[in-house]
């Protein structure tokens, strides 16, 4: 059998996630609307009789204004030279832009282009991106896909299967994540209050699992200001408790979930309590 690690870069928000989670063919990375929503390294495996395959979710490489956005380019590109294989993820409703460009230089010879989000253009925006696309970021192949509706997907990864070295499995079969679940409770958190708040929320939030007995779970939602605890609380606690609702739907009957605000200012600026929360490498 053939196995092997593939990376997914690319600016935010250009569906390396949703791709991932569609590939994998279950959840295992949180998705929204808002950039940086991925904040680490999220490993997805597919198992096929004849390929695993290890694919790595990374946060959008973007310029950053602050600590974390330096850690989360840093995870992203540490990716870069350590894997089998690297996918360079563009939008194709959008500009070729100095971003991609930036990735690009960064990734080797043989990587594979990814034009993301073919449902959402007409063919001839396809055809015009991937000429682009071969244009300016000199890769080695080039895939329209969409990662919503599964356009592609299977032809990309049938691809990046044959470039996979002969080799054994690194998970066990019925393993699709190894993200620990208490994370994964955290990520899910996150999700929902991006969902629930969209434009309201601020980008200085972080969740945690705090305390873990199972069935109970308490998770705690870091602010950075005052302010934006009443925001996430919400009139009467109505946000928490529709965040709480939607990621019990996504956990085991009978769990018990606690959420908490607490407000940190300097939550951003301490690399131990980033390491803590998973955020970057």
């Amino acid at each position: 059998m053939k196995s092997g690690f593939v990376t997914l870069v690319g600016r935010p928000n250009v569906g390396k996630s949703t791709l991932v989670n569609t590939i994998v063919g279950t959840k295992v990375s949180i998705v929204s609307a808002r950039p940086q929503t991925t904040r680490t390294q999220v490993r997805g495996v597919l198992n096929r009789p004849d390929a695993q395959v290890v694919f790595v979710d990374t946060p959008g490489i973007h310029k950053p204004r602050g600590m974390l956005g330096e850690r989360l380019n840093a995870a992203a590109t540490a990716t870069l030279g350590d894997v089998d294989v690297t996918c360079l993820v563009v939008d194709a409703t959008a500009p070729i832009g100095p971003g991609d460009r930036f990735i690009a230089e960064r990734c080797d010879p043989d990587t594979v282009v990814v034009v993301n989000k073919v449902d959402l253009a007409a063919p001839q925006q396809v055809l015009e991106q991937l000429a682009r696309a071969a244009g300016q970021l000199e890769a080695s192949e080039y895939f329209p896909v969409s990662a919503t509706t599964g356009e592609g997907v299977p032809q990309l990864v049938d691809h990046l299967v044959a470039r996979l070295p002969e080799g054994p499995a690194f998970y066990p079969p019925d393993m699709v994540t190894d993200v620990p679940e208490a994370f994964w409770v955290a990520e899910l958190v996150r999700e929902q209050l991006l969902a629930v708040l969209r434009d309201e929320l601020p980008h200085a939030v972080a969740t945690r699992v705090t305390e873990w007995e199972w069935p109970r779970i308490r998770c705690e939602i870091l602010v950075a200001r005052d302010s934006q605890k009443g925001i996430v609380i919400g009139r009467k606690g109505e946000v928490l408790k529709k965040v709480g609702t939607e990621v019990r739907r996504q956990l085991p009957d009978g769990v018990y979930l606690e959420l908490f605000v607490k407000v940190d200012k300097d939550w951003q600026r301490r690399p131990g309590l980033m390491g803590e929360l998973g955020y970057g490498l």
